[in-house]
């Protein structure tokens, strides 16, 4: 008999001893510890060096900024909205952009944009391999554009070298580009951290936009990643959180009511933003201009509301910091807010170097405060304040513009230290993500990934294969070949089988059952001299079995590697013991169940029920009763 059950076959040859020892071979079923220890440290070197990298920026900044405004050679942390350059001030910023133009023209495109959406498109089509030029040329374009008066911040080009760096790291040693994209993730969150001291913003922000999971072999690296960051910042940077703002009591239900309200408006702002943004990219791309030009128009737009508010400048931090403190007239909060949205709309849309997150914080906090005030006015009662207000805003314009929900949170605690906003920036931020997630299909970081075609993953569900194991899907029997077979009765075999859906690879067991390889179809219907030949002479596969308990995505790694249809299924006591045959048709089978459990609505309790309807039937009849008795 050709075609056995799993537990019976044909003597096999002693000379098969080495394979069936072979067969005691079991996959990585886990994480490689050693290699996630490695790869941790690397992350901690990584994160110690962009600490420092953070710090020369800053520094670069600051040069760039006393040279361009004030005419000094100093690192000095002087405001540019202190200048008294009068006119002139239109053309600083406007200079700038022309050498962004210029470095990207006969250096690299790749320092245009915003720092992160470039990280995560790297991380999506390259196997985050980022060139090393942009690791100089990145940060030196963003304080050139930033020093002349950019409306930017120093994190998304801090990130973004990060990033850069810790690639260029990766690709000189031999690591597997998934490690790549988990040291790339720990360089731009180490940085982020260095600038801003924020850790577990910097964790969330790398599960939420970079990596697109979580698992210990990305979260361990990059949580060491960014404590590193964070001490990098306690030693390099002052201490203390980013911007001190009035500590806010624990709000009511009313007030949360409010922020919730200030929320859902700063949403459709984001959403405003985001898709005004890409329009004016597109503009701008139209012009009748060489692109290297543009970002000297959109530095001649920064330039011009500079002259009407010099605030607009620069990195901001203080302007932030102003906002918070809920003490700025409302004229100034939303001159700020609208000329800060125009100048740096226009700037990044000309396709400069900058970022993204500090203009957005203080357009965020400019329209919470001007909310609250609104607020305050109409429901004086709901106890709305101001500071918490424009901390709620600028939350919630981020966490709408990215969708980054649990990133904007933490974010706003960790850079005000205000403990009691927690349930505040909670109910503003999903409130914005919700309206932003309703509204637009992409975010402000993946809308020009999405035009080129290329996909972001936005949910972090199980794998449905990973939660289903070989047991669960198993058929009873299986196919299996005899090893000492020959190649003419197998032949004989295969042409009786017309209506039987035959595999492309076959499972040859011993008399005893135990493992002996896989032959091919076409192995089988090869020339062969001598056609009266064993079985087991042909064999040339022979891929490692599964266990009843291992996962389904276990077995499919296992049908990719050897590039077979079917695996054989093994005793856990006797690892060569066939029990079972695995087939794709039944890996594909489970898989289309569990689809159709995710998409079929059914109700779990129906009111048909006959004790449902006799509990309902016995409270109505007393409902009537107490009626009369009334």
């Amino acid at each position: 008999m050709i075609a056995t059950p799993s537990d019976a076959g044909i003597p096999v040859s002693p000379s098969l001893t080495p394979t069936l020892e072979a067969a005691h071979m079991r996959p990585q079923s886990g994480p490689d510890r050693k290699r996630l220890f490695l790869l941790s440290l690397l992350a901690v070197l990584v994160g110690a060096i962009i600490s420092g990298v953070g710090k020369v920026l800053v520094l670069l900044i600051h040069l760039v900024t006393n040279l361009s405004f004030f005419g000094e050679l100093s690192v000095a942390n002087l405001n540019p909205a202190d200048n008294h350059l009068g006119l002139w001030v239109i053309v600083v910023p406007a200079i700038g952009g022309l050498l962004v133009g210029l470095m990207a023209r006969y250096g690299v495109r790749g320092i245009q944009g915003h720092g992160i959406p470039e990280a995560m498109e790297q991380v999506l089509t390259n196997q985050s391999r980022i060139r090393p030029i942009i690791t100089i040329l990145k940060p030196l374009s963003a304080a050139i554009s930033i020093g002349t008066g950019g409306p930017f911040g120093a994190e998304g080009p801090v990130i973004a070298t990060g990033g850069a760096f810790a690639s260029n790291v990766g690709q000189l040693l031999r690591i597997t580009h998934t490690e790549r994209k988990i040291l790339l993730a720990a360089g731009a969150t180490a940085g982020m951290t260095a600038v801003f001291g924020t850790p577990l913003a910097g964790i969330f922000l790398a599960i939420e936009l970079l990596l697109f999971e979580f698992s210990p072999r990305s979260i361990i690296p990059v949580a060491l990643a960014c404590l590193t960051g964070a001490a990098g910042h306690h030693v390099l940077f002052e201490a203390g959180p980013e911007f001190a703002m009035p500590v806010v009591a624990m709000p009511s239900n009313m007030a949360l009511a409010g922020y919730s309200a200030i929320g859902l408006v700063v949403g459709l702002l984001a959403v405003g933003i985001t898709k005004g943004l890409h329009w004016l990219e597109a503009a701008f791309a139209r012009l009748p201009l060489p692109w290297v030009l543009h970002p000297a128009l959109g530095g001649l737009a920064v330039g011009v509301a500079a002259y009407f508010a010099p605030r607009v400048l620069g990195v901001g931090y203080s302007n932030i910091t102003g906002l918070l403190s809920g003490s700025w007239p409302l004229q100034a909060v939303l001159l700020l807010g609208v000329l800060k949205l125009v100048a740096w709309s226009l700037s990044l849309g000309s396709g400069t170097s900058g970022g993204t997150l500090a203009p957005l914080l203080t357009v965020g906090a400019a329209a919470g405060a001007l909310l609250g005030a609104l607020l305050m006015q109409v429901w004086p009662e709901a106890g709305v304040v101001l500071p918490l207000a424009a901390l709620v805003g600028m939350s919630a314009l981020f966490a709408g513009a990215s969708r980054a929900l649990l990133t904007s949170v933490i974010f706003g605690i960790e850079l005000t230290g205000q403990p009691f906003a927690l349930v505040a920036l909670l109910g503003a931020c999903t409130a914005a993500y919700v309206v932003s997630y309703f509204l637009m299909d992409h975010t402000i970081m993946t809308e020009n990934m999405a035009r080129r075609g290329v996909h972001t993953p936005y949910s972090y569900e199980p794998d449905a294969l990973e939660k289903l194991s070989v047991g669960q899907v198993l058929l009873p029997g299986g196919l299996t070949l005899s090893a000492d077979n020959t190649l003419a009765e197998v032949r004989e075999w295969l042409a009786q089988q017309k209506a039987r859906k035959i595999p492309t690879h076959f499972i040859v067991v011993d008399a005893d059952g135990r493992f002996q390889g896989l032959v091919s179809f076409v192995e089988i219907y090869a020339y062969h001299p001598d056609l009266l030949v064993p079985l087991h002479t042909i064999i040339r596969q022979h891929p490692t079995p599964v266990l009843v308990s291992d996962s389904l995505r276990t077995a499919v790694t296992l049908m990719a590697r050897a590039n077979v249809d079917v695996l054989p299924v093994v005793d856990a006591r006797n690892r060569l013991l066939v029990t079972g045959v695995l087939s794709y048709q039944e890996v594909l089978a489970a898989y289309r169940s569990r689809l159709r459990e995710e998409e079929t609505r059914v109700a779990s309790i129906s009111l048909k029920n006959q004790g449902v309807r006799i509990l309902l039937r016995g409270q109505k009849l007393l409902q009537v009763q107490k009626f009369r008795s009334r």
